[in-house]
Parts: C-alpha cells; structure tokens; sequence
C-alpha cells in the first residue's frame, strides 16, 4: 500500500461541462507545486553510482507500460497530443503527462480532454471494457482452482478470445516487450553493484519480469540492505476499481537516509505488542507476526509509472502478495525529501485557513513525519489471512474494490492508535502532553489535505470516511468561523472505537458492512466542503523535478 501525500483531499475545482481551455488548464496544473528533488550521491560506491542510470532507464520502461495499463487509448492519444504543438496543445499534453492519462485525478477523475469519456473505465486496461462483474464471476466458476486464482491473482490480465469469451493472459506474455528491455537493464545493473543484497534482488526481478512468478524476488526485496534502495514491479491495485485484483507497474529509484533510519528501528521492536493489544476480539489477533519488518527511510532520486501520477507517494508499505506478508512482514518505506515537500508546500498553509492561530502552534513535521511512519506499519499489523465460514481466504479478496479504501482508512486509524499506545506506555516522549496535542492537531490539519485528492481516491475515501465517523463522535469540531478544533477529551476513545469497526469488518471478511460504512461516512459534508473551498489557491500537492535523476542519465 502506499501514502499518497498523507492525509489532505479536496475536489479543488470541478469541471465544467465544457473542455477546459488553456487558461483553465494552467490554473488546474498550478495546483500541483513544481519542486526540484536533489538527492546527494556522494554515499554511493563508484559501482552503485554506474548501477544508478540503467535504474532510472529501467524505471523510465515500467512509465510507459503504466499508460498501457491505465487505458487501451492512451498511447494513441498521447501521441496526437504530441503532435499539436499549440498553445492549448502544450497546456494539454502538460496536464496529461501528469494524470498519466485524459482524466484529471482530483477532479474526481473528470475528463479533460474532448473525445473520451467522461471518466475513466473502472477496470482499466486489465479487462474489456464491455465486462461486467457478473460476467467475470460466472466466468471464473468455469475454470479449474489453479486457473480461478490466477484470474483473481495480481499479474493477469482478462481478454476476449475470438469467439467472445473470456480468456486470461499473464503479464510476461501480455507485456513481454517492454518487460525483457526492463529485466536487461536490471541484469546490467547487478553486474555494476558490489552490494550482493541488491544484485540479487535485481536479478530475481529480472527473472520474475518474465517467468511471471514474483514470490522469490519480493523476499529478496525484503531482504534487500543497500544505499540504493530500489522498489521496481507490478505493486499496487488501486487502478482496478472494477474488482481491485489487478497490480500496476511501478518504479521508486531511492538513496537510503541512514541516519533517519536508524532512528525509527525501535518501531520494529513493538509490532507484536502493537498487534496483542488492537482493539478486536482477540481471535482475530496475529500471535505471531512475521519477522521484524524493516524500516527504510529514504530520498526519491526518481519515480515512475504507478507511483508517478497526479499526488506523489509519501510512504509505501510492501509487498502486498499475503504468503510474503505472512512469512516476513512487510517493508516500510518512508521518502523523505517528499514528504518535506509536501508539508512545507500544502500543509503549513492549509493549517493556515483550517486551524486556529494557537492551534497552528501544535503543527509539527516531526508529527506529520512519525504519524506516516505508523499509517505504513499499520498496513503490517491487523487482519491479512482471513477464515471466512470455515474457509481460507484473504481481507483484500473478501472486501473486492471496497479494500483500498477501507485499508487506507485502518492504516490510518491503527497508525494513531498505535502512536497513542506508544504515548501512554512511555515509549514515545509525550513532552507534557504536547506530543498528543501535535499528533492529533496535524492529523487533524493533514485530513483537509488528502481529501482534497478527491473522495473517489482510496485515501482520499478513507480520509473523509475517518474525518466524519470522528466528527459525529464529537472528536473534531466545526466552528463557526470555519476553522475546527480537537476535542482532546474525545479522541483517543473516537480513535480507539473507529480501528474497533475496521479491523472486525477486515477480520470478519464483512463486505456488506464495508460497503455500508463506506457509503455513510465517505462522503464530503458541508462543513469540509466549505473549507475545502477556502483552500483553492492552496497547492494541492507538488509535482517533482528530478534534477538528480536527469543529471544522472545525461
């Protein structure tokens, strides 16, 4: 899973009926800040320093396969859009190249364009667009148990055959071309790094491009101790809104911040006790975790694909396959040099309009820092594997294209839970009680932030669906001048009650009571509109230049 910008969503504008114009359209790119990441090379090994082009190069592969993915038209309109070397067509392919796509994601995906739809088609590019749910669920009692988990696994994708029916194709076949020019590059890379925990996981990698089969090479990802620290592969579902099976590609070419690493180690040594003491039924508790899950703080030299389009990651948490997850935990991995952006960039002013003048005094990067940190372990902790009326299965399975949202949302809520835990057993200084006032008054403050991503976005969704289930507790409070406040002798029950709900309904499998939680509370209310309207000439989030990356590939 990943953090997008971390908490802050909001529909900055809606589009009208008629296609923005060149003005309109250089308003709507105004809202994402141009920020230049510089990372400094100079730990680098001479080795790691050659490794670090084929990286990029590689990464710069898995962007264009992305467009694929996204939708079957995209290359060819990307390739008109090219071709109009107008005003209005430059302000256009602008817009595009940052949407990856003619939909403009916090505009609740509306299309900008002229000549597409409206929106884009919930299953992507993984299945025809003429396919409904129903027709995929009567295909899938057709197939034999091998072939009926590949057809809901991350790395297929669904096709028609020529006698109309459906079939299914694994990625290494569906995407061969750009996959073998990929493991190449990462073969050329291993061949340049001394660091074994590296070359061997960019040789598995390479390997599982074009075998299909990524399990040996998510384990040496976790395994993987180096200073550059690559994540590189099919991740993420969230493109898949149809039935959320189906990973994108996605690339993140990172330099390790060994000191902040080092600092956040200590969180690693508290997951079991995080995990007995989750407000559930204990049977639904995990006795045994996987292996201490790392922690990796770092600054992004390049981003692509899935990971690099419209609001940029702050944090992710991987892999998602449950067997990796299950054996060896998850690896977090936080980016900083983002996550400054974005808090200098958006946050402080949006504090400015949503918070009052003494509040502001409790905004804190250091909060806004730790409270990503814990929305990431989050993802770790909590219902994965899952029985169902005696029978095995998965929280992501069970919930279909309901899951993103509500994992985002347990990421979230658990990630406050856990910090406030840590408080109160004086494993984090509280400073007084300062520390929860900045915890809480920055998550508070950063809510407004991923909202503004748009409540059609799983954090944008989950956002809005904590900001309202925490509202109606009496835990944050609407005033009349616009702001809102906390009320500190609310929240941690709010806080504790809301990870109650999500977790029993992840641990149960419970997808009507998902859809009834999610359908109640994520959804935008008046007062968050109003203030979300305060915020218009606020950017929404930053769009990174990577002046690193493109030195490094010169």
């Amino acid at each position: 899973m990943k953090f997008r910008a971390i908490p802050a969503i909001f529909i900055m504008s809606n589009l009208s009926a008629a296609v923005p114009d060149r003005a309109e359209l250089d308003r709507m790119a105004a809202r994402f800040a141009r920020v230049e990441m510089k990372v400094d090379l100079s730990s680098l090994s001479a080795g790691d320093r050659k490794a670090l082009p084929k990286l990029i190069d590689a990464a710069r592969i898995l962007d264009n396969l992305f467009l694929t993915q996204r939708w079957t038209g995209t290359h060819a309109l990307l390739e008109k859009l090219k071709a109009d070397t107008s005003a209005l067509g430059k302000a256009r392919l602008a817009y595009f190249l940052l949407n990856k796509g003619p939909w403009s994601e916090i505009d609740d995906h509306q299309a900008f364009l002229p000549g597409v739809a409206v929106t884009n088609p919930p299953g992507a590019n993984f299945y025809p667009e003429n396919m409904s749910k129903t027709e995929f669920e009567a295909w899938l009692k057709t197939l034999s148990e091998g072939e009926r988990k590949q057809a809901t696994g991350f790395f297929s994708v669904v096709r028609r055959g020529a006698d109309g029916n459906l079939k299914q194709i694994p990625y290494s076949t569906e995407y061969r071309g750009e996959l073998e020019k990929c493991a190449r590059l990462l073969r050329e890379a291993a061949a340049l790094t001394a660091n074994a925990t590296l070359k061997r996981f960019l040789e598995l990698r390479a390997d599982a491009f074009l075998s299909n089969d990524y399990y040996a090479s998510d384990v040496a990802w976790m395994d993987l101790d180096a200073p550059i620290d690559i994540t590189i592969g099919p991740y993420e579902t969230y493109e898949d809104k149809l039935l959320g099976y189906k990973a994108s590609f996605e690339a993140y070419v990172n330099v390790r911040d060994d000191a902040e690493t080092a600092k956040l180690k200590f969180f690693a040594n508290h997951l079991q006790e995080i995990e007995n003491n989750l407000p559930m039924e204990a049977k639904y508790r995990n006795p045994k975790l996987g292996a201490l899950a790392p922690l990796r703080v770092v600054n992004q030299v390049f981003n692509s694909g899935d990971a690099a389009h419209g609001v940029q990651t702050a944090a992710y948490n991987l892999p998602n396959d449950e067997r990796v997850v299950a054996e060896k935990g998850s690896k977090r991995v936080m980016l900083k040099n983002v996550q400054e952006a974005k808090f200098q960039r958006t946050l402080i002013p949006i504090a400015g309009r949503v918070l009052s003048g003494a509040d502001q005094k409790d905004l804190s990067f250091d909060s806004f820092f730790t409270h990503i940190v814990a929305h990431e372990i989050s993802h770790g902790i909590g219902p994965h594997q899952i029985k169902v009326n005696g029978r095995d299965t998965s929280v992501r399975l069970e919930l279909k294209e309901l899951y993103s949202a509500l994992e985002e949302a347990k990421a979230d809520i658990t990630g406050l839970f856990m910090l406030q835990y840590m408080l109160d057993h004086g494993q984090l200084p509280a400073d007084g009680g300062k520390a929860e006032r900045k915890l809480y008054t920055t998550f508070l403050a950063s809510s407004f932030r991923s909202v503004r991503f748009g409540i059609n976005e799983a954090h944008g969704k989950g956002m809005a669906l904590q900001f309202n289930y925490l509202t109606d507790k009496g835990a944050f409070m609407a005033h009349a001048d616009g702001t809102f406040s906390v009320d500190f002798a609310k929240i941690k029950t709010a806080v504790r009650d809301l990870a109650r709900d999500i977790l029993t309904i992840e641990a149960t499998g419970d997808h009507a009571a998902a859809q009834a939680m999610l359908e109640r509370l994520a959804v935008l209310r008046p007062p968050m509109a109003k203030a979300l309207d305060s915020l218009k000439n606020v950017p929404v989030d930053i769009a990174p230049v990577h002046v690193t990356a493109m030195e490094a590939t010169r």
